[in-house]
């Protein structure tokens, strides 16, 4: 072979594995183009969103760019029915949802809804790290092939109502009219105690309370807060009546998708962000109460065990289809 010939067949390779190399670059390019949407359907001003949009970017990072997260907030995907139907439809990879939507598909996981299951916010996070979280967890994933990955500090619910309305002991429930979420678990407490409980969407519950479709609501005073529910509620009553969480859950197709290595980042990610979730609603919750009563609201401090009580001898968990020993080892834990 002569010179020429062997420069041309060396030029040749040298394009050849240019080609493969521009051919990788692609490869890896499109690789890093995995677009995953998170939806939930509370506000941008909150920590559930704020920590969404962290662990989303932790996930780009740890994944070195092959996976982008895209966060939707304020049920710009659908109402939280939806973006739990969104799971097994593909039309979202990661949400945030109530384990009473998500007891939807399995009911036992809905036991946490229970009034006055919970203590305080310390005992609901010794039961995210709990074998019994963990069953339920396990429960919900074989029922409806998604994956739950972590679970956040809510808030403490307490109920609200219009001024000639206020709510200090068990027998002011009595014919309230009060909106509680599009999900069976919530509607213990107001059934329990004679309240005409109305379901209706997160996205409408404002516009309900001004316009007088209901007389009062109940959710953590951090979301009384985001939503602006005290500008059309005079009385704030410190019921606590649920001990309320989030879960953090991923469709069953992206979970198959994902490597053990990446299925520990997601996880990893995940518990991380409903931690720092949790601890900043808790932070919250506390300078609240102040904060309200400068903005003119009448909190009202309620006997919480009246309260409990009076629920407790109108309804037990087996009334809901939840399971007793679920119940006795949530409310067991220390």
């Amino acid at each position: 072979m002569n010179d020429t010939a062997t420069k041309r067949t060396a030029l040749k390779t040298i394009a050849c594995c240019a080609l493969l190399a521009c051919a990788a670059g692609f490869s890896s390019t499109a690789s890093a183009q995995t677009k995953l949407k998170w939806a939930h359907v509370y506000e941008t001003s909150e920590p559930f969103h704020k920590w969404s949009v962290w662990a989303g970017e932790e996930i780009k990072k740890r994944t070195n760019g092959k996976y982008e997260v895209q966060v939707f907030p304020a049920s710009t995907l659908g109402k939280e029915a939806d973006i739990n139907q969104g799971l097994t439809l593909g039309t979202v990879d990661i949400i945030l949802s109530g384990a009473s939507f998500a007891g939807n598909t399995y009911k036992p996981l809905a036991v946490s809804y229970f009034p006055f299951i919970f203590r305080d916010a310390e005992h609901l996070l010794k039961y995210a790290k709990s074998d019994v979280f963990k069953e339920l967890a396990k429960g919900y994933d074989d029922k409806s092939g998604n994956h739950i990955t972590a679970l956040n500090y809510y808030g403490a619910r307490h109920v609200t109502s219009r001024a000639e309305k206020p709510v200090s002991k068990p027998e002011d429930m009595k014919g309230l009219k009060i909106r509680v979420p599009d999900a069976p678990a919530y509607l213990a407490f107001p059934k329990a105690l004679g309240a005409n409980a109305t379901p209706i969407a997160f996205a409408e519950v404002y516009l309900a309370l001004q316009n007088g479709t209901v007389d009062a609501q109940e959710n953590p005073l951090p979301t009384i807060e985001a939503k602006k529910f005290f500008e059309v509620q005079k009385n704030i009553s410190l019921t606590g009546h649920i001990i309320d969480s989030l879960l953090t859950i991923t469709s069953g197709s992206l979970w198959a998708k994902l490597s053990a290595d990446e299925k520990k980042i997601f996880s990893d990610v995940m518990q991380e962000a409903a931690e720092k979730t949790g601890r900043e609603i808790i932070a919250s919750e506390a300078r609240l109460v102040e904060e309200f009563k400068k903005k003119g609201n009448n909190v009202i401090t309620v006997d919480k065990a009246a309260f409990r009580e009076a629920v407790l001898k109108n309804t037990k968990p087996t009334d809901h289809g939840y399971r007793q020993q679920d119940y006795d080892r949530i409310t067991a834990l220390k």
